[in-house]
Order: C-alpha cells, then sequence, then structure tokens
C-alpha cells in the first residue's frame, strides 16, 4: 500500500500552522520534574518503541522505582543526573499534539543550579511549578515564582505532585492552593492554575483522574493545549539587532539578524541606533531567497538604500518608533556565580548584539525570595537578586524588559575568566544619563601636555604591601618635578585620608576603592599630567578597569613584585605583625588574596634592585614610549 502525497502534505501543513507553547518545569528539588516530562512524552506517543524498550532497562539498572518504568530517565540525560536522581542541567524536550507543538525546558531544582533554571524561562511562555504535596510551598518554589514573574512569564501551573503519597488528599492540595495564591498575589502573578497530579501514575497528567473527583478543572495537557499565550513580538514595533555585517563582494552589503519584533517591509524607513542615522529597506533576504517582507522571528539580511555606517551590535529600528537610548539604568540583576558581585566592580555586559564594559553602582537592595523585604547590601552573593544601578561605557539602544526581552535583557561576563556570572533586566534609563552630558572643552588634553613636552599617561605601581611601590613612585616623581615635568602622586594612604575616609578593606570596599582612584586618575591624564598611582590594588578586574578608562597606551602597569617574606622583613608599620595576630582583618597576603599582574609592562623584582635602579627602568621605560623627551638628563 503507497503512500498518500497528498495526505502527507495535508499533514505536514497541518503541523506547520500549529501555534508552539514554549513552558519550563521548575521547582525544589525532587518534585518530579523529570519525571512528569517522561510522562507526557510518554503518553503523547513521543517515544519509540526501541527507546520504551532500554527505557525499561535503564530503569532496573539506574531507576528509582525500584525496577518500575522511570519516565525521568527519558529526560535526565547526564551520568551524574541518573546517578544522583536530581536534574542539573537544561534539559529540552519537543512533543507535539493534534492541537499543538511544544518546547518545554525541565530545569534543575537544587539551588546552586538556579542560573540553570534563568536559562530556560528567558524564553518560555508558561512555566510549571511543581510542589511536592508531603511537603507545600518551599524556598525554591519562591524564589522559581519570583524569577518567572520577574523574567515576564504571566501563566504559571502549579502541579502539586505526588498526590499517590498523601491518599489523594483534597485538604493538602486546598491548603497548598491557598499558600501559594497568597504569595503569588504579592509578587502580581494572576494566571495561576492548580492542578493535583500523581507524575508516577499519570492522575491529571494527560487526562481527569477519578481518584481526584473533587477537582473540576481541566488536566495538565488539556491546559496546556488550550492556554492562550499572545506573541508580543508580533505586534511590537520593528527591532533587529544587527548581528552581521554581509560584505560578499564590493557590490552587496547587507546587514544580517534575527527580527525580535515587528515587521520590516521593503521601502519602510529604518533608524539606525545607537548613532540615530535614518535610510529606507532598499531589499529583504531570508532564507529562501528575496522577500517583499519579514516578520517577528525571520533571520533576514536588510539592505538599505543609502551607504550609512552601521556595525553589529547596532539596533535597526522603526523611525517613527525607535528604542531609547542611554548608558545608565536600573536595573534587576540575578547573580549566578560563586564569587560575589562586588559594587563598583565592572563586568562586560552583552545586550543582544550589543557588548560594551558595565559597572554596577550603586546596589540598592537585594531581595528576601521569602519575605520579599528589601535588604541594604554592598554585594550580591549566589541566587541573591538585587536592585542596582548600572553604567556602561558607552550609550547602547534598549528597551524596558517588559516590552522587550531581546533589548530588555542582559548577562554580565567576567572580564578576567569570561565566565557569565548574572542575567538582568533593564527597567528605565537613570535621569542623569539623559540630562548629564560631557562638556567640550577648548583646551583639551594635548594642549596640556604640549604645554609641558610631555605625553600623559598613568604609572600604576601595584605589589604587595612593603615591596617597594611608594618609594620607587615618589622617586620617580622627585626627577620628574627637577626635569620640569607636570606630575602628581596619588598614594593609597594619603587618598584614604581624605577621598576615600569613608572605606574599609573588605573586598568590596577595596573595589570601591580602586574606581575612585582610576576616575581622578583619568581627569589628571585629561589634565595633561603624568599621575602616578601606587596602591596595592590586590584585584586583576580593577586594573583592567582602571585601564579601560584610558587610551591605548596611556597606562602602564607597574608590578612591584616582592617575596612575601621579604616584603614582611620591610614592614615599618607593623601591619603584618598585626595581621598575624588577628587584629587585622581582610589585609592583602595574609587572609586576603593578592591577583599578580599577568603581562605588565613593567616588571619590577624589588628583591634584586636597589629602588634607585628600579625608578631608572621605570624613567627608561618613558623615555623609549615617548612620554618624555630623550634630551633630558636623569639621576638618582
Amino acid at each position: 500500500m503507497g503512500l498518500d502525497v497528498g495526505d502527507i502534505e495535508s499533514y505536514l501543513q497541518r503541523h506547520t500552522a500549529k501555534s508552539l507553547l514554549r513552558f519550563i518545569t521548575c521547582g525544589s528539588v525532587d518534585d518530579g520534574k523529570s519525571s512528569l516530562i517522561g510522562r507526557l512524552l510518554y503518553e503523547t506517543k513521543m517515544i519509540f518503541e526501541d527507546q520504551f524498550a532500554a527505557l525499561r532497562d535503564d530503569s532496573k539498572k539506574v531507576g528509582t522505582r525500584g525496577g518500575e518504568v522511570d519516565f525521568a530517565l527519558l529526560v535526565d540525560g547526564l551520568a551524574a543526573e541518573r546517578e544522583q536522581g536530581i536534574t542539573i542541567d537544561v534539559a529540552y524536550r519537543f512533543f507535539t499534539t493534534e492541537r499543538r507543538k511544544f518546547i518545554v525546558a525541565d530545569t534543575p531544582g537544587h539551588v546552586q543550579y538556579t542560573r540553570n533554571m534563568v536559562t530556560g524561562a528567558s524564553t518560555a511562555d508558561l512555566a510549571v511549578i511543581l510542589i511536592d504535596a508531603r511537603k507545600g510551598v518551599l524556598t525554591q518554589t519562591r524564589r522559581h515564582s519570583y524569577l518567572a514573574a520577574l523574567l515576564g512569564i504571566r501563566h504559571i501551573v502549579v502541579a502539586v505532585n505526588k498526590m499517590d503519597l498523601v491518599d489523594y488528599s483534597q485538604e493538602i492540595f486546598t491548603q497548598i492552593e491557598r499558600d501559594y495564591r497568597g504569595f503569588a498575589e504579592q509578587i502580581k502573578l494572576e494566571a495561576i492554575t492548580c492542578i493535583p497530579v500523581s507524575a508516577v501514575a499519570g492522575d491529571n497528567v494527560t487526562t481527569r483522574s477519578d481518584r481526584t473527583a473533587w477537582y473540576s478543572g481541566p488536566a495538565l495537557l488539556e491546559h496546556l493545549e488550550t492556554v492562550e499565550v499572545p506573541d508580543p513580538a508580533q505586534s511590537g514595533a520593528f527591532r533587529m539587532p544587527v548581528q552581521w555585517v554581509n560584505r560578499p563582494n564590493a557590490d552587496f552589503r547587507g546587514f544580517a539578524g534575527l527580527i525580535a519584533s515587528g515587521v520590516v517591509r521593503r521601502g519602510d524607513a529604518l533608524r539606525v541606533l545607537p548613532s540615530g542615522r535614518t535610510s529606507t529597506v532598499a531589499r529583504v533576504f531570508s532564507g529562501e531567497g528575496e522577500a517583499s517582507s519579514a516578520v517577528a522571528g525571520e533571520s533576514v539580511t536588510l539592505t538599505l538604500a543609502d551607504e550609512i555606517d552601521v556595525s553589529r551590535g547596532d539596533v535597526l529600528a522603526a523611525a517613527d518608533d525607535p528604542p531609547l537610548v542611554a548608558n545608565q539604568f536600573e536595573a534587576t540583576i540575578v547573580w549566578m556565580h560563586d564569587e560575589p558581585l562586588l559594587q563598583g566592580r565592572s563586568y562586560l555586559l552583552k545586550l543582544a548584539t550589543q557588548t560594551v564594559t558595565a559597572t554596577v553602582a550603586p546596589i540598592k537592595y537585594r531581595v528576601n525570595v521569602n519575605t520579599l523585604e528589601h535588604l541594604a547590601a554592598k554585594k550580591l552573593d549566589l541566587n541573591d537578586i538585587g536592585i542596582c544601578g548600572l553604567e556602561v561605557s558607552s550609550a547602547i539602544a534598549f528597551e524596558s524588559y517588559r516590552h522587550s526581552r531581546v533589548l530588555g535583557g542582559f548577562i554580565l561576563i567576567d572580564r578576567v575568566t569570561n565566565n557569565t556570572v548574572g542575567a538582568g533586566l533593564l527597567h528605565f534609563a537613570l535621569r542623569r544619563s539623559q540630562n548629564v552630558h560631557w562638556q567640550a572643552l577648548d583646551v583639551n588634553k594635548v594642549a596640556r601636555a604640549r604645554l609641558s613636552h610631555q605625553k600623559p599617561c598613568i604609572l600604576w605601581f601595584t605589589g604587595l604591601s612593603g615591596a617597594g611601590k611608594s618609594t620607587i613612585a615618589n622617586l620617580v616623581e622627585k626627577q620628574l618635578h627637577a626635569d620640569g615635568r607636570q606630575t602628581y602622586l596619588l598614594d593609597g594612604d594619603n587618598v584614604r585620608h581624605g577621598l576615600n575616609k569613608d572605606l574599609g578593606f573588605t573586598d568590596e570596599d577595596r573595589v570601591e576603592n580602586i574606581r575612585r582612584v582610576a576616575e581622578v586618575a583619568r581627569l589628571m591624564v585629561d589634565a595633561g599630567l603624568i599621575v602616578m598611582v601606587s596602591f596595592i590594588s590586590p584585584f586583576r578586574s580593577e586594573r583592567r578597569m582602571a585601564r579601560a578608562l584610558v587610551e591605548a597606551g596611556e597606562f602602564i602597569e607597574v608590578f612591584v613584585d616582592a617575596p612575601l617574606a621579604q616584603a614582611e622583613a620591610r614592614d615599618v608599620k607593623g601591619l603584618y605583625k598585626k595581621a598575624r595576630r588577628g587584629e587585622l582583618k581582610n589585609f592583602t597576603g595574609i587572609d586576603s588574596p593578592y591577583e599578580a599582574p599577568e603581562n605588565p609592562e613593567l616588571h619590577l623584582d624589588t628583591a634584586q634592585l636597589t629602588p634607585e635602579a628600579a625608578a631608572l627602568q621605570v624613567i627608561k621605560y618613558l623615555r623609549e614610549a615617548g612620554n618624555i623627551d630623550v634630551n633630558s638628563s636623569w639621576e638618582i
């Protein structure tokens, strides 16, 4: 019997026309998320016979059901997940019914993997939050619900699982529903459906169960098939972050990207952000060739009628309804790394295809997910959620996350390790980002430097206490001054008597200490000075931040290197002795780390060099780099 081509084509057309629902399953540890998804896959006949045979064999070897079929193994693919019976990574699964297509993300329950839940929720339309009927609403339940609300998920299904273990008690279900709705009201979650289920037994998963005759609502699958989730991307104004400038030959220049929202047509007027330049669409190319239009969700290449500057990271938008452009924001940050977020530390911020340097300051407060109270904080630890001020190195095109996940959601990347350490949501631009502008001056850095016959720079002396930083810096400035150079020395102890007298020696305060000094040094470079900075500055991240504030070649890192034992032997202030006795906390080299420079411009080994010889090396570097003329005579 042959296949009817017409029937196949008709089936494919019906399948293509089905709507797609993206949802996540989340909750606390061992609430049955993987079992529930496995049951859905089985009941919707998305498992082949050989897969089911393998599942039976695996269930006998590593299952948690005493040899019975363990549906969780369909989703828990990592060896560590099977061994521990938990979910670690985000697992995506596709299944379909006659009414709808689904992509489900099974996200971890363990608190240390909350970052994986954020990843899965970032593209979801609906969240299925599982609650163990024996345990009720837990902290992780509240955390995941709060994150779902933050990430714009408005449809919540509360699946009260393991009802078989509480004899399908209506009283227990009702109490859990009451507790959850009380919390949901506080975080403004409204579209909530509570369903009593048993993932293992299949009760109320795909069909209504006789064991819960007291329950009159839909089964889980019925609700997933019928819930209406509008697509805001289709109705919004046109937005496309430029991912790639396509230049295959001299006659073609197109701008490729994924349309984030709206529709684009040939002839539409577009604005390029952040520059603000305008043009019109000349041609639209999709994967199937040239087209007259394209909609949200399509990857396209656009050509413009005018030759204007467009680069990766720019945003093409409807000319009459563009997004905002700013460099300072209020944002919510979900911290996802073991090393804390420190106020004042800089990170890389990636929003759509834009990547800029961002400084987090101030942290206004962090949120207690149990009580929702606002707590004062100078740092965010793993899984903390905080409301922060955010300043980026250059203006970016953005929208509130409430209106656009693409132009309102970002990640933070550690500049040293390149690890993704946080995720965030932009709320609005701070007023000062629109009202405070850099004032152009007629007398600039070049004019000031020319007057002193020098090229301004920062000599950043870093090293342990007692390594000789201030001694060498002082000798260098003394000789520069004798030759008529315009200089200033910012010394760590001196600055703490005034500008930074409010700061202690915690990691957070050390970060802020260096941030302030780096900003002052930048202004001094703009004044045309050769400025020496003598600070322990123990963290590479802050030294990189200071380097990024000035132009290439204007930051000279001088690593004043001395073994800890030798630095202690020079302990004229008695600080190491106090630290050894426990009287001085957070002392670098004793109970606080020092991150040595990896590629400093100058490495001065003061175990081998006298201060005078070290100073001469600095002077020689300045000559060779052209910061001072070579005709000067130096004597130390």
